[in-house]
């Protein structure tokens, strides 16, 4: 299992950006939306790599899909 990122300076880095009063578990919930985001860039580029017929991921696939994904994701 990956190591967590630690919780007091995820949140430092939160309060830092902004003046707007953040939850219990903003971290958490921040951390989760990583996760979730590494998860679909890794399927999309492995989906990328097998169009191509290439056995591993290479960082032309990674950067071709995380171009479309990142503005899928823009909130």
């Amino acid at each position: 299992m990956s190591k967590k990122a630690p919780r007091a300076t995820l949140k430092l880095h939160m309060k830092k950006k902004s003046d707007v009063r953040i939850g219990k578990n903003a971290d958490l919930m921040a951390q989760l939306n990583l996760l979730v985001f590494l998860h679909r860039l890794a399927e999309e580029s492995r989906v990328k790599a097998f169009e191509e017929k290439t056995a591993t991921i290479k960082v032309h696939h990674v950067s071709a899909v995380a171009k479309k994904l990142l503005k899928s994701t823009r909130g």
